[in-house]
């Protein structure tokens, strides 16, 4: 089977609106199971498969999610590209709620995730470059779709992946912000890493929820609210599947 494109969805995104001939698949692997049965569908005439990475029902959380499983799944499938859609806090003063960014660079602090497939006994090991971690020619096609569709979305910014479930404390958003990460999130590593192992094409559509803690610098910071975070999710999602069309057109 091929695939056209390959959708992980965060939190927010547990299905994918207008899909097509759909059907659900359930795909063991090496590494145990994937966060769900993956949906397969047509967009357009496309092929898609979609992921929902913490499952249909948010069960899994950050630190528990099986990245291994799930890149290993969608690439026994057939798919050459993957989109990740990830929820994210703003650090930078123009990346607040409601935007979506599509991130060029990204900082591990992540721990205790299995990071690799050649995480095993008697695999071979496999230096991956990752110099650039997300793909050039991908990132350059998701700002041209999105361009079409007439969806504002900012282009780069260094994503910094922590452990979670819990969210950061100003501290912690400080000496991210220092050390040049313009987002916060839970889940781009080792996702992003496992792609470039298996030798796809990977992409980020990061989804603003919420001002990080303590942001934006200079102001008053606002109070992280659970209802605002969903609130904001729901809006900025229902701007990704215009970008994913005129993707796949």
């Amino acid at each position: 089977m091929r695939l056209d494109l390959a959708i992980i969805g965060g939190t927010g995104l547990y299905n994918f609106p207008g899909l097509e001939k759909v059907e659900k698949r359930v795909v063991e692997t090496p590494y145990g199971p994937a966060s769900d049965a993956i949906t397969l569908g047509e967009l357009g005439g496309r092929r898609v498969a979609f992921l929902a990475r913490h499952a249909s029902g948010h069960s899994i959380p950050p630190h528990r999610i099986n990245y291994r499983a799930n890149v290993w799944a969608l690439h026994h499938l057939g798919a050459a590209r993957v989109i990740g859609v990830n929820a994210v806090g703003g650090i930078r003063a123009d990346m607040g709620p409601r935007a979506i960014v599509v991130p060029d660079q990204i900082i591990d602090y992540t721990h205790g995730r299995v990071t690799s497939f050649c995480d095993a006994d008697g695999v071979k090991v496999e230096h991956i470059d990752f110099t650039e971690p997300y793909s050039a020619s991908l990132r350059a096609e998701v700002l041209a779709a999105a361009q079409r569709a007439g969806v504002a979305v900012v282009d780069g910014g260094c994503y910094g992946a922590t452990q979670g479930p819990r969210l950061e404390t100003r501290a912690e958003i400080a000496r991210l912000r220092r050390d040049g990460c313009d987002l916060v999130g839970m889940t781009g590593m080792p996702e992003a890493a496992l792609a470039r192992e298996l030798g796809l094409a990977y992409a980020c559509l990061a989804v603003v929820a919420n001002w990080a803690a303590g942001c934006p610098e200079g102001d008053a910071a606002p109070e992280i609210s659970l209802p605002e975070i969903f609130a904001h999710l729901e809006a900025a999602t229902a701007r990704i599947p215009p970008i994913v069309a005129a993707l796949l057109a």
